[in-house]
């Protein structure tokens, strides 16, 4: 480049116009000079010849010629770093080479000097293109002067002035320009002085003092008759519009605004008729449409940036517009035909008012336009209603198909130049529909209204105008049946009222003042009356309308507004049958839709449509506690059941399409279909797993395999399913794990299996699909971040149910040799993996030892707080004489008798899970050592233990007061007796028991009810409640207790192996009440046997129900207890409404309030609450009612309102309701606050735990 000659030169020059010529067409149409700059800068994203370019081939080879060098030593450097370290990906080195060469001094050398060169050869050619441009102008100047003879001779016009030239553009020349657009001018004068004016700068056209008088020429010539004329004046407002400042576009658009103002007015342009129609072929029609798109393409475009300019500015083009849409033609005896008003020819050239939409979006804007329609141009919006209401009556006056001949509103693509009067009312219809729904958007919209309408009696309020627009779903004409790949854009009255209110649905404040009243939704419901009465005068609403109505529905239904609305309606204590709310109505058209119950649809193809869209709404309802607790009588989930299993087996009777028959097309029609269908009745019956009741229907179906299988499968579509979504499914796994058998359905979908490899892929393997430049880094956290998700997942998983099913009765694989790509999938080799590491050969196998170790160890601290999960692990795997070995071997000698223990963070937590599994007690009465170590001299000053038994450091000293328990234990048994004495409290009948000690003396309780006798007797004497004897009696309580129940059991076939036997955890409740008695057996026992008979004892008593005879058959097959589908089904229905953000705060961590209530409930608040607490837990229960199991759990999560809202931020809120106890909750604290629960919900808690018996769902 140091040797550029003149060939170089021509050469270069040659290259730039090949580009610039083969881009032309990109450049010209490009609306400002920015945009033509994006253009050409990502010229290579969007040309696909961009790189056969001559120039681009030059540019590439001169930067090779250059560079190509130092970038090869640059990637030689790179290679041989490669080698020495870790690899790095292929990604980086590219950015390390290219920074490298940017910064280098060969290529700031390399720019400069092309940018030098450019210069030159760009200069070149734009002298070429001037003295080129002269010369074609001498040449056209003269061939006019000989053809024309005209005398304009002035030496200072010289025509269209190049953007170099435009510093001759003076005053003077405007005031000739002005001169030469004089009507009297000649025709050829007046189009060059117009030329002229267009290839000035705008910037010195606004700098001339005439500029007013400019605008107002102007706007008096687009009158000219002559097309070529008004469209060069049109190409000049263009200019002006794109490229001039907003106070010069301001003045345009307004004089263009009032000039169309005045020919609407002006009884002298022959304006269409709507009787005639509008031929837009005409040239008078084209010429005023190019002009009406010209201010609509600048109304659409102006929001963007006249907020950057004074107000006043924005104010008069608002005023203009609206004072030009404003004008009316009255009819008159005069004027017989009706004239087109400006309104409709907006309406042609922006259906959906795009223009109103961007100015009502911004505040800025929308506040003038909004104080302008109500002090000025209101008739503007009662125009507007005014169509609307014309359209519906002219849709209830006449058929359907003959409202509208030509189908091009429903998106089809004919092509047609004339609009007839009808089809211009149905565009100004749709425009004014637009209109109105972006406006009741906001608050001062809405306070426009009522509207009083000329000839019409009755203001139309908003809830007018809803109906209104409810009944053009299903009054107004049906599109030709299309699929929604032929149409790009609807047009269909029905689809447009549709998007209006699901715009409506959006706007929670809108919604609420506009929708969510009775009068709307019984429009919405009307057709759905009609087709179940069978109403002969209903009218005839398409499927295609009852898709919409459902789609509006399932909206409503989806805010808790709306809800509410559904189910309950505004007359809550209405109990006709004419007053059905609408989700009674909703459920009842559903289950018909899906028997097929309504001959009107038989043989539809869009049935299936149909039934989809109204179950949708039903599941928006069903999955909510409230809303499922309306829609039991309906039965859904047996409909939704059966209609899957038919559809399952049509889609295994659809035979294999054989080539060249004629069924062929047909069946792979119907296959897709078949299969959507069936994937849609599954997701259906898969939200009933949303609320614990809703599972237990599910659970009865016999779907649960199926449901579950499909959640995998749709939640490993991580695109497709969106984030609200996720958090739903999240809710579903935790409600579906809190069962056994749901369990065992999250194990054969397959669930377990991929979550593990996804936990050990992130804790052992790291991404195989990044090549890291550096080693990835130590985990500063004990749980690294890329693991928290599925540590997560796992503690949602592992509920005692769950932990059982999966594991009990398994051993430990305990291998003498693990592969390296031996990867764990199931439960219980993560037990085996990251927990119990009791030989060489399983520490050898993991990469990161103490990472992988530590997760096993945190995991194992969480789900050891259900005490259940902790004695099956200790009974079948010892977990604590593992962990002190563990502590044991973690030493080292100081002294012949003495060693001391090594703290590390292994020892650390292995030290806090001993701690926790070992010792029972509340808040107060125990002390947790911490996971963290302390600054300071001594950063871990609690002590380690390798033996029993544990130091006495970690176990309070609370108060004890023995007379105070002595008389709870005398009160409960004296309330229970004087309960039973009267049959109507009495919820079970009486069993005769007559066995003694010596009958059950030799029966043999489980190992888990051993390990829980044990703990027990150990924490009973910790409280001075129990004495040395006290084992033995207990375990005669626990053997009566078992046989007592057995007599009241039935036996169950099947696969679940909870329902094998005995209850398969230990009973809490006895071991409790135990205590309470102060260790006395024959109290205790007298005390159960009257209890038994009571309905609180279905809930306090977990065992009492245990394959119970009277517990119906299909809910004793699903294993579910009546604590979770009845008590934790209300937790969440009472917490939801009473303390909804810890309700939200739940779903947002994809937790459910069941599970931890479950927990809590089934070992009576042991190691959450202290002693004394728990004794008035149960005592509240026993004495004030079963329902009060409920609002104590309430009254525990809205103490912890606090503490949950903060650990859903930090996003282990499971974590910490499992692991940390209740602190500073009081029973008595909260009585006040259950009364008024109680007053509120008792007769429905009380009416459906009394129903356990006999479930008629």
């Amino acid at each position: 480049m140091a040797h550029f000659s003149s060939e170089d030169e021509v050469m270069l020059q040659a290259m730039l116009r090949q580009l610039f010529q083969s881009v032309k067409e990109k450049i010209t149409g490009a609306p400002s000079l920015e945009c033509a700059e994006e253009i050409l800068l990502r010229l290579e994203e969007t040309d696909e010849n961009f790189h056969n370019y001559e120039f681009v081939k030059y540019l590439r080879q001169h930067i090779c010629n250059t560079l190509g060098s130092m970038i090869e030593e640059e990637m030689e450097k790179c290679t041989s770093d490669q080698n020495q370290g870790e690899d790095s990906g292929y990604d980086t080195v590219v950015q390390h080479v290219t920074k490298r060469t940017q910064e280098s001094k060969e290529y700031k050398e390399m720019m400069h000097s092309l940018k030098n060169i450019m210069m030159v050869v760009v200069e070149a050619m734009i002298n070429k293109f001037e003295e080129d441009e002269t010369r074609s102008e001498d040449r056209q100047r003269k061939m006019q002067k000989e053809q024309s003879g005209s005398c304009c001779t002035d030496n200072c016009s010289d025509s269209d002035s190049s953007f170099n030239q435009s510093y001759k553009f003076c005053q003077g020349k405007l005031r000739l320009i002005l001169d030469q657009l004089d009507p009297g001018q000649p025709k050829e004068v007046r189009y060059e002085a117009l030329q002229t004016l267009c290839s000035a700068p705008p910037s010195d056209v606004l700098s001339c003092e005439n500029w007013t008088t400019l605008c107002e020429k102007l706007t008096t010539s687009l009158s000219d008759p002559d097309p070529t004329f008004t469209d060069r004046i049109l190409k000049f407002y263009a200019q002006t519009f794109t490229l001039s400042p907003l106070h010069m576009t301001k003045e345009i658009y307004t004089s263009l605004a009032k000039y169309l103002e005045v020919y609407f007015l002006s009884r002298e342009n022959h304006l269409p008729t709507l009787s005639a129609g509008v031929d837009i072929t005409s040239p008078n029609v084209t010429r005023l449409l190019k002009k009406v798109r010209l201010l609509n393409e600048y109304q659409k475009e102006a929001p963007s940036f006249w907020i950057r300019h004074p107000e006043k500015y924005m104010e008069e083009i608002v005023e203009s517009t609206l004072s030009l849409l404003s004008v009316k033609h009255e009819q008159s005896h005069l004027v017989p035909q009706k004239i087109l008003d400006p309104i409709y020819f907006f309406a042609l050239v922006d259906t959906k008012a795009v223009w109103f939409k961007k100015w009502m979006h911004a505040y800025y804007s929308r506040t003038a336009v909004l104080r302008l329609l109500e002090k000025k141009y209101k008739c503007l919006i009662t125009t507007a209603v005014q169509q609307c209401v014309q359209y519906l009556e002219l849709c209830e006056a006449m058929k359907a198909d003959e409202i509208l001949r030509h189908p091009k509103h429903c998106g089809t693509k004919q092509k047609s130049f004339y609009y007839s009067g009808q089809e211009l009312q149905y565009i100004y219809f749709i425009h004014s529909l637009c209109l109105l729904g972006r406006l009741l958007i906001y608050t001062q919209g809405r306070k426009l209204f009522p509207i009083k309408l000329k000839n019409r009696k009755d203001s139309v309020s908003l809830t007018n105008l809803l109906v209104l627009f409810t009944q053009l779903i299903y009054y107004s004409p049906s599109c030709p049946k299309m699929t929604s790949v032929m149409c790009s854009e609807n047009y269909s009255p029905a689809s447009m009222v549709t998007d209006v209110l699901r715009m409506l649905c959006d706007q929670k404040e809108c919604a609420v003042e506009c929708l969510y009243n009775s009068t709307v939704t019984e429009a919405l419901l009307q057709p759905i009356h009609n087709l179940m009465k069978g109403t002969a005068a209903a009218p005839d609403c398409s499927e295609t309308a009852l898709i919409h109505i459902a789609d509006i529905l399932a909206r409503i239904a989806s805010v808790e507004e709306g809800l509410i609305l559904l189910l309950y309606g505004e007359n809550m204590n209405s109990s006709e049958e004419e007053s059905l709310t609408g989700a009674h109505i909703i459920a009842k058209f559903s289950k018909k839709l899906l028997e097929e119950d309504i001959s009107i649809f038989s043989g539809s193809e869009m049935l299936p449509v149909v039934k989809g869209a109204f179950i949708s709404v039903c599941r928006q309802i069903y999955g909510t506690c409230e809303g499922l607790q309306v829609l039991l009588p309906y039965g859904l989930h047996e409909s939704i059941a059966k209609a899957w299993k038919k559809t399952s087996l049509l889609s295994e009777r659809i035979p294999t399409p054989v080539e060249g028959s004629d069924s062929v097309s047909s069946v792979s029609q119907e296959s897709p279909n078949s299969v959507a269908w069936e994937d849609n009745l599954l997701d259906d019956l898969l939200n009933f797993a949303a609320t614990p009741k809703g599972l237990l229907l599910l659970q009865r179906t016999g779907a649960i395999n199926e449901c579950v299988t499909f959640m995998l499968s749709q939640y490993a579509k991580k695109p497709q399913v969106n984030r609200q979504k996720k958090f739903g499914y999240e809710v579903l796994v935790v409600q579906v794990a809190s069962t056994a058998a749901g369990a065992v359905a999250l194990q054969n979908s397959g669930f377990i299996s991929a979550l593990i490899t996804e936990l050990w892929s992130n804790l052992e393997c790291g991404r195989d699909d990044v090549r890291l430049t550096h080693p990835r880094a130590t985990p500063v956290d004990p749980i690294d971040r890329s693991c928290q998700k599925s540590f997560l997942a796992l503690v949602n998983l592992l509920s005692y149910p769950a932990v059982y099913e999966l594991t009990a009765n398994q051993e430990l694989p305990n291998k003498a040799e693990y592969s390296l790509r031996e990867v764990p999938t199931c439960i219980i080799d993560i037990m085996d993996r990251l927990i119990v590491l009791n030989s060489e050969a399983k520490i050898r196998s993991l990469l990161n030892y103490e990472q992988s170790h530590t997760f096993g160890l945190r995991l194992l601290s969480v789900v050891c707080c259900d005490l259940d999960v902790l004695l099956l692990l200790e009974a079948q795997y010892q977990v604590s004489n593992l962990l002190l070995h563990a502590q044991e071997e973690n030493t080292f000698e100081i002294s012949e008798n003495h060693r001391n223990f090594i703290i590390d963070g292994l020892s650390v937590e292995r030290n806090h899970v001993l701690v926790r599994i070992n010792l029972i007690g509340g808040p107060s009465e125990r002390i947790l050592p911490p996971r963290m170590l302390e600054k300071g001299d001594d950063p871990y000053p609690w002590p380690m233990f390798s033996s029993y038994p544990l130091p006495h450091c970690y176990q309070s000293e609370g108060p004890r007061n023995a007379d105070l328990k002595q008389a709870l234990g005398e009160l409960l048994e004296k309330f229970v007796l004087l309960l039973t004495e009267n049959p109507s409290e009495c919820y079970f009948p009486s069993v005769e028991y007559t066995a003694t000690d010596a009958n059950v003396k030799n029966e043999s309780l489980s190992s888990v009810q051993q390990l829980g006798m044990k703990m027990t007797v150990r924490y009973g004497k910790f409280l001075n409640l129990l004495k040395d004897g006290a084992e033995n009696d207990l375990a005669l309580v626990l053997k009566h207790c078992e046989k007592f129940l057995k007599q009241q059991q039935s036996p169950v076939t099947s696969s679940l192996l909870c329902l094998h036997g005995n209850y398969a955890g230990h009973d809490w409740f006895v071991s409790s009440l135990f205590m309470i008695m102060l260790g006395d057996k024959e109290k205790t026992l007298h005390f159960l046997q009257h209890f038994s008979r009571l309905l609180t004892s279905a809930f306090l008593w977990v065992p009492r129900l245990h394959n119970s005879r009277y517990l119906p058959v299909d809910t004793l097959g699903t294993g579910i207890h009546p604590i979770y589908f009845c008590s934790a089904h209300y937790i969440e229905m009472l917490l939801k409404a009473e303390v909804p953000l810890v309700f939200s705060a739940f779903h947002m961590s994809g937790f459910a309030p069941s599970q931890i209530c479950l927990q809590w409930i089934t070992q009576c608040f042991w190691n959450y609450l202290d002693w004394i607490e728990i004794c008035h837990y149960i005592a509240t229960c026993v004495v004030l009612g079963p329902d009060y199991q409920v609002y104590v759990c309430i009254a525990v999560l809205k103490h912890l309102q606090r503490d949950i809202l903060q650990h859903t931020q930090t996003q282990d809120l499971q974590v910490f309701l499992k692991e940390e106890a209740l602190h500073g909750f009081r029973v008595s604290n909260y009585f006040e606050y259950m009364e008024n629960l109680e007053q509120n919900y008792r007769p429905v808690l009380l009416r459906d735990m009394r129903s356990i018996r006999v479930q008629n769902t």
